[in-house]
Parts: C-alpha cells; sequence; structure tokens
C-alpha cells in the first residue's frame, strides 16, 4: 500500500501528525455542516493537540491494516485539506469487510470531488487490502450522500434500527454495501 495515490484531479494521502494543523483548519472550517451528520464532537476535539494524536493513531492503525483515512488534496496544493475518505472496523478472516465514511469541504461540494475520491479509494480497500464488502452507513434524510453512494454503485440493504446515538438519541441509519466483483 502506498502514502499517496492520485486521480485526475486529487492527490489522497494518508497523513502524519505533521499536517494537524490543516486538519484542525479543515474540521473549524466545516464544523456546523459536519455536524449535522455526526456525533457530538468534545471541544477538545478542535485542538491541534487532539488532532497531531488523531493523525499519529491512523497511521498507525493503517500500517497495521485496521483502517484508512485518505485526506483529499488537489492536485498542486499539498497544503488544503478538502475532505477525507476513512475505511473504518476493517474485519479480516471470512468477513473481509470495512465501513466507509467521508466528507468533502463544502466549498467544494457538487464539483464530482467526492465521487472521485471514493472511487479510487474503493478500489485500493478492494483490491490492496484484499476487502469483498464495504458498507456504508447514512442517514434517511442525507439525500446528497444517498445519491452519490447510488452513483458510485453501492446497493441499499435496508435499515439499522436506532444504529448510532446522535445529537442526544438513537437515529436510524439506511444500510449501503458494495460487493467486489
Amino acid at each position: 500500500m502506498e502514502l499517496c495515490y492520485e486521480t485526475e484531479r486529487l492527490a489522497l494521502r494518508l497523513l502524519r501528525e505533521d499536517y494537524a494543523e490543516p486538519a484542525l483548519y479543515f474540521y473549524e472550517k466545516n464544523r456546523e455542516v459536519f455536524e449535522a451528520w455526526e456525533p457530538d464532537r468534545p471541544m477538545f476535539f478542535y485542538t491541534r493537540k487532539f488532532q497531531a494524536s488523531l493523525l499519529r493513531a491512523e497511521f498507525q492503525m493503517a500500517l497495521k491494516g485496521n483502517a484508512l483515512r485518505f485526506w483529499i488534496f488537489e492536485k498542486g496544493n499539498p497544503w488544503d485539506i478538502i475532505g477525507t475518505v476513512s475505511f473504518q472496523n476493517i474485519i479480516r478472516s471470512v468477513y473481509q469487510t470495512c465501513q466507509i465514511g467521508y466528507k468533502l469541504d463544502e466549498d467544494f461540494w457538487h464539483r464530482g470531488y467526492a465521487r472521485e475520491a471514493i472511487a479510487r479509494t474503493l478500489s485500493v480497500a478492494l483490491y490492496e487490502l484484499d476487502l469483498h464488502r464495504v458498507e456504508a452507513l447514512v442517514l434517511p434524510e442525507n439525500l446528497s450522500s444517498i445519491r452519490l453512494l447510488q452513483a458510485l454503485g453501492f446497493e441499499e440493504e435496508g435499515i439499522c434500527q436506532s444504529c448510532i446515538y446522535l445529537h442526544g438519541s438513537w437515529a436510524d441509519h439506511l444500510r449501503y454495501s458494495y460487493l467486489r466483483p
């Protein structure tokens, strides 16, 4: 597995802790948008120190093959993070499965960047990590994410009832999956 992959317009990289400041800026800039769809974050999440420790931990998990977070950059702009695609909860053995998560800076929506980044990293997960199945959980009202998953070839499997604790209550999510051909 490499540390950097490219598409026509993007660089997708695993990062080390020296990117803590750009990671923090990315999260702070998009805080309101991201928090609508994600669990509540503690205040220390929005600190350089925490982002450095998170990047360190994520890099170690990538080396062990437990999880991967690709940070998205426009080609030619190596410091401004515009998004992430992550593969978490990688389970080996007879499962060879994981869950995908993604987020994109609001200023870069509707340009096809998320689709481009996910398509490339999905190939890495399936063929370099030798996974068979990638699952995505999405809130039923997140229509943009649903359209994105469908455009990438994910299939809806049903509802996961009360599966994620969001903003003080348990929320149902739709489950999508992508199987390696």
